[in-house]
């Protein structure tokens, strides 16, 4: 029996330290291994396989809306990335600069992309020339580097995979309606997919990306009460077009500046569905993105009839993904394992299940052991999967709900924020002064202004002015 809790006993309590229990969730379930690399991660097969699956759902979404794949070069001539000054500034301290090419020095220093804003904009300046030719609605999946001073796996690496959307439009008002698809499209795949349930906001000038008119994020909430911002889309204006004069003929036969718009989610996702859902025995996935949605555990595997009858349900089973478990090791074993992998479902299968045509199907998320008629295998599991993703997003939005909290005075505030983890709603008068100073004071920055607005007090929590906007706080990753 030792030997059979080994596996989860290696596992560090998420009540005693958080961040512990996070980095033995992503060793123990093999998600990712360290290098040599500092500050970089081996995604091992079972980390990217939940990656490939939020990568072609998502991707199926984005060309439902009309979005076609690309992919420009890694590298970014440094005078390129010059001529836009507000982005050039937000990006410095993390760029990596390349200035050798084999043992020569390049005649100009490349950097490696943190992101293609500019590479986009000098494709866009030779490529729209005329009206016909908008809208541009692409996106790119390629990795990014970001000199990060602190990593840790997911949710922040000095290269990390990702999507980004990068569109060029007429006016002003197809921008913003592109930004704000694409938002929507972001909310809807955490809580229909990832089963995370998020607030849709507008992020402060303060917070928003460099050199953007208008940055939207939705915004999660973890375990542990920090935030993590899940997904964010850009409204540029044409303030990119006219630093790299993308410029088009109206029907007017005017010549006009495009509008234009990006929008990217990474890897940190999987960091999100982790701490959303995890637990002290390890990961629980949700259906829609669990590589292995059924594991088959035969009970008695040596008996003759037993390992047949395993591959013959997963044989039934072919709309889903499953996996039986065959090797050596005890059903004991073979349990803590698939619950540390977060596999939703088992089928559990031995000598005296298959004489009565029955087994026992058991639910990673709230451990439920659940008698079945095997004729009726495939529409129980069916079914089953279903009410776990459902459950599991209930539950999820219950646990934010539960830790969102309101403050109408300063005080009041900052007690909140240092005491009970999670979302703060509070009144701001839309001075920066005040979030940096609920920064200073709290650690806390603002997340986002978001849609629905609330009328909690008529004044800023901080500063006691006239308030113009209800903002979520909180501490984040």
């Amino acid at each position: 029996m030792a030997e059979d809790k080994k596996l989860v006993e290696a596992i560090t309590s998420m009540d005693v330290d958080f961040a512990q229990w996070y980095t033995d969730v992503v060793k123990k379930a093999e998600l990712i291994d360290y290098t040599s690399v500092k500050g970089c991660m081996v995604i091992k097969p079972a980390g990217y396989a939940i990656w490939e699956l939020i990568q072609s759902q998502l991707d199926a979404r984005f060309k439902e809306t009309g979005v076609e794949n690309v992919y420009l070069p890694m590298f970014i001539p440094e005078s390129l990335l010059q001529k836009e000054k507000d982005h050039v500034e937000g990006f410095a301290p993390e760029v990596a600069w390349v200035t050798h090419g084999g043992l020569e020095p390049l005649q100009e220093r490349m950097c490696v992309r943190p992101t293609s804003e500019t590479l986009f904009c000098d494709f866009y300046a030779n490529e729209v020339h005329s009206y016909r030719d908008l809208p541009k609605v692409y996106n790119q999946w390629c990795s990014v580097v970001r000199w990060e001073k602190t990593t840790r796996p997911f949710l922040r690496s000095r290269e990390f995979l990702w999507q980004e959307g990068h569109t060029a439009h007429a006016t002003a008002e197809d921008a913003q309606a592109r930004t704000i698809q694409m938002l929507n499209v972001y909310a809807d795949f955490l809580e229909n997919v990832l089963a995370i349930p998020v607030i849709k906001g507008q992020k402060t000038d303060k917070e928003k990306f460099a050199g953007a008119v208008a940055t939207y994020t939705i915004e999660a909430l973890m375990h542990d009460g920090k935030a993590l911002q899940s997904g964010t889309s850009h409204n540029f204006g044409d303030g990119f077009a006219k630093a790299f004069g993308i410029q088009y003929t109206s029907k007017e036969n005017k010549l006009e500046y495009v509008h234009q718009t990006s929008w990217g989610m990474t890897t940190r996702l999987i960091g999100a569905i982790i701490m959303v859902h995890g637990d002290n025995s390890g990961l629980v996935l949700p259906p829609r993105v669990a590589p292995v949605q059924v594991a088959i555990i035969p009970i008695q595997q040596k008996k003759e009839g037993v390992l047949d009858k395993a591959y013959e349900l997963k044989e039934r089973l072919k709309g889903f993904r499953v996996k039986v478990d065959d090797t050596d090791k005890s059903p004991g074993w073979k349990f803590s394992e698939q619950e540390m992998r977060g596999i939703p479902v088992r089928i559990e299968i031995g000598p005296r299940d298959i004489e009565a045509n029955k087994a026992i199907l058991v639910r990673r998320d709230t451990g439920a052991k659940i008698e079945i008629n095997l004729d009726n295998l495939e529409n129980e599991i069916a079914t089953l999967l279903d009410t776990i993703q459902k459950e599991m997003l209930e539950r999820a939005r219950e646990h934010r709900d539960a830790h969102t909290y309101t403050a109408t005075n300063y005080e009041e505030f900052l007690q909140t924020l240092n005491e009970k983890p999670g979302f703060v709603k509070a009144m701001w008068c839309g001075d920066r002064a005040c979030e940096d100073k609920v920064k200073e004071d709290a650690a806390a920055t603002s997340r986002c202004m978001p849609f629905e607005q609330e009328n909690l007090s008529d004044v800023c929590v901080c500063c006691g002015k006239p308030a113009k906007k209800m903002v979520y706080w909180g501490k984040a990753y």
